[in-house]
């Protein structure tokens, strides 16, 4: 293995990907020390040892209408680093998820002859499926969380190898209900809901009010109820908190943490969450989890019918039917959120068939991620950088 050092340029644009982020930068440190990471990612990300070039906050918005409103100010952030790869051309570069703003870069790094990968596919499965061609011309090889989705993308040509997903082998090392519990000194037999509303700024703009109300009228169903509510950053946690100040009514007996979102969870009996990653969580832990999603009305117009698959929860996806359930947009009102808790709450034999069918998924996902991640793009490192 050569000595000489290279840099290995990564993009993540959330929270999870954040997560991923280190995850791959950690498995290809582990085979190539030398290596030097650099680009956009978070705290997770920069603990890895990568230099940040831009904050990964500016990234994370989600609709066609919020990203309208950043526009310019992404189009010049990817502007300005295409030109800073270009300038200095990394050895591989690779884009974790945010397809919508990775993909038009890779493409861009790709036609300059720099070795590009993408990890976490664009749900071309789910929606979007004219994203074939794009992805093609974009990425050298596609890294992918699910078993399924490594055929499809190959019969569209394009490389692709399944990795297993890293979150299944992190969250096997997480502690029980019951450890946890008393880690966090909550009472053994407490009711405990954990609380999601998303980890982007917009998605608590859209959901913090509905989850609070939707915890009121839990409470009025189950007085002795607790709820836990984990949020990302610091502005998550402030706009939650304003939300939670300016609400009328009684008081709910709940706790904000800054983070220790897979503590909250593992803790709970039940998890309500914002359509996401986080949802995956809940049922890598095993535990059962009411899906919701708001954006505002002109996205939603503008995405309602571009799916094709009848689900959205990752859970749902990936058992192929509906095993929990789902609100969207005009259904995801406190009194279907609140009540879709409480029967999970309150029915230990379908929170038991839920665990059953979680941990199946689990063992299917939890693969060795890390060497599975090094061998498809240590070959892809150009210029003799690696072995």
């Amino acid at each position: 293995m050569t000595r000489a050092p290279f840099t290995i340029g990564v993009v993540a644009g959330e929270a999870s990907g954040d997560l991923l982020g280190a995850h791959l930068i950690k498995a290809l440190r582990g085979r190539l020390p030398q290596a030097r990471f650099t680009g956009i990612g978070g705290p997770r990300m920069q603990a890895a040892g990568m230099e940040v070039l831009v904050p990964m906050e500016k990234l994370a918005v989600r609709g066609y209408v919020e990203v309208l409103r950043h526009y310019l100010e992404i189009l010049g952030i990817r502007r300005r680093l295409a030109a800073h790869f270009l300038e200095h051309p990394p050895a591989l570069f690779v884009g974790v998820d945010a397809p919508d703003f990775n993909l038009d870069l890779e493409v861009k790094l790709k036609s300059a002859g720099i070795p590009t990968a993408h990890f976490v596919s664009p749900s071309i499965w789910a929606w979007r499926g004219n994203r074939i061609g794009k992805i093609r011309r974009a990425v050298s090889r596609m890294l992918v969380l699910f078993p399924f989705e490594a055929p499809l993308l190959e019969r569209g040509g394009v490389p692709a190898t399944y990795t297993g997903h890293p979150l299944a082998e992190m969250l096997a090392e997480v502690p029980g209900r019951a450890a946890m519990r008393e880690q966090l000194r909550l009472p053994a037999a407490a009711k405990v809901i954990a609380l999601l509303p998303g980890s982007r700024v917009s998605e608590i703009a859209q959901m913090a009010d509905l989850f609070l109300e939707t915890a009121a009228q839990i409470a009025a169903g189950a007085p002795d109820v607790q709820f836990l509510v984990p949020l990302v950053s610091r502005p998550t946690r402030e706009l939650f908190e304003a939300a939670l100040y300016r609400r009328q009514g009684g008081a709910l007996n709940l706790t904000v943490l800054f983070g220790h979102a897979h503590d909250a969870m593992a803790a709970a009996d039940v998890v309500l969450a914002a359509s996401g990653t986080a949802t995956l969580e809940a049922a890598l832990l095993g535990r059962p989890v009411v899906i919701a999603y708001r954006m505002p009305r002109l996205s939603w117009w503008m995405m309602r019918n571009r799916g094709y698959l009848p689900y959205v929860g990752l859970p749902n996806i990936l058992a192929g039917e509906f095993i929990v359930p789902e609100f969207l947009q005009d259904e995801a009102t406190p009194e279907n959120l609140a009540q879709a808790v409480l029967n999970l709450l309150f029915d230990g034999t379908v929170r038991s068939r839920l665990e059953t069918r979680f941990a199946a998924l689990a063992r299917e996902l939890r693969q060795d991620s890390a060497e599975r991640i090094a061998a498809a793009l240590i070959p892809l490192i150009r210029n003799g950088a690696a072995p």
